[in-house]
């Protein structure tokens, strides 16, 4: 894959890393990264995988951007309120880097339509707020056999972590997917959003950057991948946390015996 002189002047510091180099740079310009949700989390992964390079992003959002949402979610502007969150987006990644390629998909993810998306990307990031579309990504990321990157985000705390569920680990059991992490989803009423409660716009800045740096380890083959490792970020204190988490038997989608052999269970 040949890079043009502009591309070559606008990716130097990555061209110049030792453990990237011109080799990880087109891992990067091949790429095409799915993100589900063009808000909070979505904003700085999709700013930094734009600028980058990777050459293909798509992004899954249903949703309009409302002055609400500025304080946090910075790949949109003031004069982008009232307008769908994908479009916003796609302009903002355009005077980011022309050199990147937008698929939009004005629409919620769902049963019906995630295996058809998640076929045409090579990683996900689930940047959802919603337990329901977490685990429907999380079911379909499994059965589809793609990377999955997985953050959420709480006033002043945010988690990280990376599933690859369809692999085996050393010991030879199955990767944790996110349902041996949370095997029942509690109630979302019980789980106050931040329309709510408020959250710390550049909370959502620090989680979204690390979901971006996780994409970009595992597109280029850098470090060691976030599999079966929860890191959890506490602002106030400020500490970041990583706790060790593992495959469950019972799980129903990757377990012994597992139940979970389609997306049917998530149709309403």
């Amino acid at each position: 894959m040949v890079f043009s002189k502009e591309e070559i002047e606008r990716y130097k510091r990555h061209l110049i890393l030792k453990d990237v180099g011109g080799s990880g740079q087109q891992k990067l310009k091949s790429a095409r990264v799915l993100v589900i949700g063009a808000g909070g989390l979505g904003s700085p992964v999709l700013a930094y995988l734009a600028a980058a390079g990777v050459g293909t992003l798509g992004i899954v959002d249903d949703d309009h951007v409302s002055l609400s949402n500025l304080q946090r979610q910075i790949i949109h502007e003031s004069a982008a309120v009232g307008i769908g969150k994908v479009e916003s987006a796609r302009e903002t990644i355009a005077r980011i880097n022309p050199h990147v390629k937008v698929v939009p998909f004005a629409t919620r993810i769902d049963a019906d339509n995630a295996l058809d998306l998640l076929e045409q990307f090579d990683l996900v990031v689930d940047g959802s707020d919603n337990f329901a579309t977490r685990y429907l990504v999380n079911d379909a990321c499994y059965l589809a056999k793609k990377p999955l990157i997985f953050a959420a985000v709480g006033p002043f705390d945010g988690q990280l972590t990376l599933f690859k569920s369809y692999e085996k680990s050393a010991s030879g059991d199955p990767n944790p997917s996110y349902r041996c992490l949370f095997p029942n989803a509690p109630e979302e009423s019980s789980i106050p959003n931040c329309s709510q409660v408020g959250v710390l716009g550049a909370v959502v800045g620090v989680m979204g950057t690390l979901c971006a740096m996780e994409v970009l380890k595992e597109l280029i083959g850098l470090g060691d991948p976030l599999v079966g490792r929860l890191m959890i970020y506490e602002a106030l204190t400020p500490r970041f946390t990583m706790i060790n988490y593992g495959w469950d038997k019972n799980s129903p989608l990757n377990g012994k015996r597992p139940t979970i052999i389609g997306l049917s269970n998530h149709k309403s």
